[in-house]
């Protein structure tokens, strides 16, 4: 059995520490040569003792020295780096074949890439995929509805150059976040609090908020138009407050096909890991009978006007992407820190992109400015609305 050498970049957000999890219940699979993150000296010392890896890298020069110490006094020999250009490095060693993408990166060449960050390919859309392609990097998508996708779509390679033979609709399940139910007047009376108290899932606060906005299921829109080559009038979504069906593919002569399991990312990780074999994922098994009833209904786009969005920043292409998670990021920021109602986040994001609409996004600069510009946009907007 061949090994597979693991760079697992943001090895300490949620994906990061899922990915070792599996990695531990497989020591005769998998070894880990590199783990990346940007200040969490605590968790990445953890994962040094555990895992032993040839190479860790820091964001933050400060944070790797203090790691460095740490690991030098426990008599851990793991080499320590820090900074942008040596995360690149980590990502391209030839020392790892696999690269677990937490973080938003690039393609590096000739390697299999678990892609775990819709951001990446929402900010940079096409300029992504051609990196993929012309590198001769094979992409497994990690976040659980492509990846459900992914699985239905057996034998299909990521690469964006043409949508799935025989596939006539893809469709994104969610679970409709904390607030399906709630009446749409008491949006305004909204706290943090509720918003980041997931019904299915333990997820990080700003994920948190992105579900029960559903802006997390409109960058997945733009993430999944980008992955299968297809355009977001194919891609539906559906409410599925169960969160067992993970996505559906509709093919030209009407069959379905569905990809279920329990909510936890550990089976779409394993899913990645093992790919094009099946390992255990150490997820709890599912249960139907004891589930009893899937339920599925559309959504209410007075409820979720953030799909509607995703859907015209595909429209408009080019840097709108970048502007839309930038202006969302600010604005969800901005919630959590009490300065804006819960319904202002998407308000100030489509602010923002009728501000700033989408230009040519000839080079990653162009992404970056677009980038950059879009957070001082949606900052003002917030500093305006939270003065108002």
């Amino acid at each position: 059995m061949n090994v597979k050498r693991l760079c697992v970049l943001g090895s300490t957000g949620s994906i990061g520490e899922s990915v070792l999890a599996v990695v531990q219940a497989h020591p005769e699979r998998f070894e880990i040569d590199s783990l990346t993150a940007s200040t969490s000296v605590e968790a990445l010392y953890r994962q040094c003792v555990a895992h032993r890896p040839r190479l860790v890298v820091m964001a933050d020069a400060r944070a790797a020295g203090q790691l460095e110490r740490r690991l030098h006094g426990a008599g851990v020999a793991v080499e320590v780096q820090a900074g942008a250009a040596a995360l690149d490095a980590a990502a391209s060693a030839g020392t790892a074949d696999t690269v677990v993408a937490g973080i938003v990166g690039a393609s590096p060449a000739g390697k299999t890439v678990l892609l775990a960050n819709k951001e990446a390919l929402v900010m940079t859309g096409p300029l992504f995929m051609d990196v993929v392609r012309e590198s001769g990097a094979r992409l497994i998508p990690v976040d659980s509805e492509q990846n459900a996708i992914f699985q239905c779509l057996a034998d299909y390679c990521c690469d964006g150059r043409q949508s799935p033979a025989g596939m006539r609709r893809l469709l994104l399940t969610a679970s409709g976040g904390p607030f399906l139910r709630t009446p749409l007047n008491a949006f305004d009376a909204i706290t943090p609090e509720q918003a980041c108290a997931h019904p299915n899932w333990s997820m990080g606060r700003k994920i948190s908020v992105d579900s029960a906005t559903m802006m997390n299921k409109g960058l997945e829109i733009i993430e999944t138009a980008w992955l299968f080559g297809v355009d977001e009038a194919c891609i539906d979504v559906v409410i599925h407050p169960q969160s067992i069906v993970h996505s559906m593919v509709e093919f030209d002569d009407g069959a379905v096909l569905a990809q279920l399991g329990a909510p936890d990312m550990r089976l779409p990780i394993a899913h990645a890991l093992g790919w094009p074999g099946r390992i255990g994922s150490g997820a709890p098994r599912l249960d139907l009978a004891q589930v009893a009833r899937l339920e599925f209904e559309a959504p209410d786009a007075r409820r979720f006007p953030a799909l509607e969005l995703a859907r015209s920043v595909l429209r408009q292409a080019g840097t709108a992407g970048a502007v839309f998670n930038a202006a969302n990021e600010v604005a969800v920021a901005a919630f959590l820190d009490g300065m804006l109602r819960f319904p202002d986040i998407v308000a100030v994001t489509a602010e923002v992109l009728q501000a700033l609409p989408g230009q040519p996004a000839a080079s990653l600069q162009a992404v970056l400015d677009a980038d950059a510009a879009a957070r001082r946009a949606a900052q003002a907007v917030v500093e305006r609305r939270r003065g108002g």
